[in-house]
Order: C-alpha cells, then sequence, then structure tokens
C-alpha cells in the first residue's frame, strides 16, 4: 500500500479525529508535526498541487499571524502566501492526509477516508 502522511497538530481536535478515523482502520500514517518541523516552501509548493487548491485555500485565516503578515490583502501571489506558511506553520490548515498523488484537508475529519478508495 501508498505510504500514509499525516500532518498533524495533537492539539488540534480535527487533526486528532483524522488519525483516530485512520488507525481505528489499521491504518497507520507517518506523522508530520508540522509545528515543530515546517514543510518548506518546496513542500508546501507539492502539497498545494496534490490538493489540487491554490495557496490562499490552505490558510487558517483565524490566527493572529494572517493578519500581522497582511495575508488579507487578495492581491498576494501564491508565492507570498507560501513563504508566509513556511515562516509561520501555524498559518496551515489541517490536518492533510497525502496518499500517493493525492491529499485531502481532514476538514471534516472524515474527509480523510475519501482518498483511501
Amino acid at each position: 500500500m501508498t505510504e500514509l502522511i499525516l500532518y498533524h497538530n495533537p492539539r488540534c481536535s480535527k487533526s486528532r479525529g483524522a488519525l483516530e478515523l485512520l488507525q481505528a482502520r489499521g491504518l497507520q500514517p507517518r506523522i508530520v508535526r508540522y509545528l515543530e518541523t515546517p514543510p518548506s516552501p518546496a513542500e508546501l509548493t507539492d502539497l498545494l498541487a496534490r490538493l489540487g487548491i491554490p495557496a490562499r485555500q490552505l490558510l487558517r485565516t483565524s490566527e493572529e499571524e494572517y493578519k500581522t503578515q497582511g495575508l488579507d490583502d487578495a492581491s498576494l501571489d501564491d508565492e507570498k502566501i507560501i513563504a508566509a506558511m513556511a515562516a509561520h506553520p501555524r498559518l496551515i490548515e489541517r490536518p492533510i492526509l497525502v496518499v500517493g498523488k493525492r491529499a485531502v484537508v481532514g476538514r471534516p475529519p472524515e474527509r480523510v477516508l475519501e482518498i483511501l478508495s
């Protein structure tokens, strides 16, 4: 089976819920604690391609860094948004499950099950 990678924040209930759903099915993803080991801009670009979404859709707009970094500016391009997420990983929506060339944001947590078939 293809390796499963879960970008995980153990303090987040949605992230814990996604992990529990996977484990209940006998799956043990490789856990990436992205707050401790932030993804590089290149890794974020790859994740976004697997997710099939623009960078802005992966932003957590409720985080303080969203305001302090001026990310509410609609004219910012993906490169600037990706750089901000790499520098401030709390801005990255979670959890993210990667399966092969595909990925999904687990909001709600049950969404992680969509890419397992």
